[in-house]
């Protein structure tokens, strides 16, 4: 039965919303998987909201990293919604009969300059304005972002592509309070030489998702701004940098330099949450460490005893598993191979076959930050696996190989020298060891169906 009730301003297309009532909407949410789900939700329900449904409808875990993207497809381009906006204004300005999308995903790199902001905001890049006499530590730099009476200067090269042309320029553009110039002789910011390029009272920053085809860019590291009002691709202010890491400090300063303390209120809210209401019960707070490998169960009083018992228990477990698969009563050699084999199909971070170029646009979604993961089967030899991992906003390939020794299969990284019986095994210890690896795993890329 369609609505028959006004719709207070919004537009309404199959792939935002729907009214239903003046104060509740419909809106369709996409996956990675491009699955969509339906719900209902208030006029003005956030960002973090619709988040916090769907990982309650999807029983996921709330590591805080879930978000909603905005994802354009008739101008190749998408952003991370901020957690505080509300929906129903974003997709009032989609214009009408265009693909517009939100996406429910991970973004592990929403709130990471927080905690590392050297990692997003190289010395070179970087100079404080002369509100602040002189130079500012590092540890007090996101704090003058958030100060309205002062604000780090961003500076360095950008292409920037031309309006109504096809060429781009390399241009030295300079960020601050006021908006973004680019100099019109060299590297000169003397006012008379600066001219303005664009502000964030009434715009946005988004990726670029393939800039290099679809405007010629001459990197694929493109971003642009965007007003809220601008729906055709002409009017977007197209820009191209020369490598992730500066791509990323000029959207995270612009991030900043639009929402301000806002930002760093989504960032420490759910910290806020965690001590106001401790998730641990009291049943949990009395808990003990057992051990229950021998043929009477232990309380385990020395600490450090328990990871160790805790590794036996699994591979107590593994082993039973071997002898319930053999119908003699004892593990044979294959069937035991089997079942490491295909233990790990069931893990969020193994992602079957995947190609190299789609797990490098999976980690980028979810995140260019030290110790994302995931991993896949191999495509050039379908006995190995590999893992794939970000470190220093660059994706990197590990060749997982199997290791036969006396009938018996392991897996290892490092030739051999660390062996594993099966990659859960594998995966648990390079996320308490870097070993061979040049950072921790620390976050899985995740994929659900709605």
């Amino acid at each position: 039965m369609l609505c028959t009730q006004p719709c207070f301003g919004y537009r309404t297309s199959p792939n935002s919303i729907l009214c239903l009532a003046p104060n509740k909407r419909v809106i369709k949410v996409y996956s990675e998987d491009n699955t969509s789900k339906a719900v209902e939700v208030p006029s003005d329900v956030t960002a973090q909201d619709v988040c916090q449904l769907f990982v309650l409808k999807n029983h996921c875990i709330d590591d805080h990293a879930w978000t909603l993207f905005e994802h354009l497809s008739h101008l190749g381009i998408e952003r991370a919604l901020e957690d505080h906006e509300y929906v129903m204004e974003v997709l009032s300005s989609w214009a009408m009969d265009t693909d517009s999308r939100l996406y429910f995903r991970k973004n592990y790199a929403k709130y990471e300059f927080f905690r590392k902001p050297l990692d997003f905001f190289p010395d070179h890049m970087v100079s404080i304005s002369s509100e602040t006499n002189g130079m500012v530590d590092h540890c007090d730099l996101i704090q003058t972002f958030l100060n309205s009476s002062t604000c780090p200067e961003i500076h360095g090269y950008l292409h920037a592509k031309e309006q109504s042309r096809k060429s781009w320029k390399k241009s030295y553009f300079v960020l601050r309070r006021s908006g973004l110039y680019f100099s019109n002789k060299g590297t000169s910011k003397e006012p008379r030489h600066l001219q303005f390029f664009a502000d964030f009272s009434d715009s946005d920053v988004y990726t670029v998702l393939a800039a290099k085809k679809l405007h010629g860019a001459p990197t694929e590291f493109g971003f642009c701004v965007k007003s809220t009002k601008c729906s055709s691709a002409r009017d977007l202010k197209l820009l191209c940098a020369d490598d992730e890491q500066t791509r990323t400090c000029w959207i995270t300063a612009m991030r900043l330099l639009k929402f301000g303390m806002q930002l760093y209120q989504n960032f420490i809210q759910p910290h806020q949450k965690q001590k106001a209401s401790p998730m641990r019960s009291i049943s949990e707070n009395s808990l003990v460490a057992m051990d229950f490998s021998g043929q009477k169960s232990r309380v385990i009083e020395n600490p450090s005893e328990v990871l160790s018992v805790a590794v036996e228990e699994g591979l107590s477990w593994r082993r039973k598993s071997c002898h319930r698969l053999s119908g003699h009563g004892s593990p044979s050699t294959a069937q035991s191979s089997v079942l490491n084999i295909a233990i790990h199909v069931a893990q969020p971070w193994f992602h079957g076959k995947l190609s190299r170029e789609e797990s490098h646009r999976l980690i980028a979604q979810q995140g260019l930050i030290d110790g994302v993961f995931l991993l896949r089967d191999s495509q050039s030899n379908p006995k190995t696996f590999v893992l794939s991992l970000c470190y220093m906003q660059k994706i990197k390939h590990f060749q997982i190989l199997p290791v036969d020794d006396e009938g018996e299969l392991f897996y290892s990284l490092d030739d051999g020298q660390t062996r594993f019986t099966d990659l859960i095994q594998l995966v648990d210890f390079y996320q308490l060891n870097r070993g061979v690896l040049p950072c921790k795993l620390r976050h899985h890329c995740a994929r659900i169906t709605l």
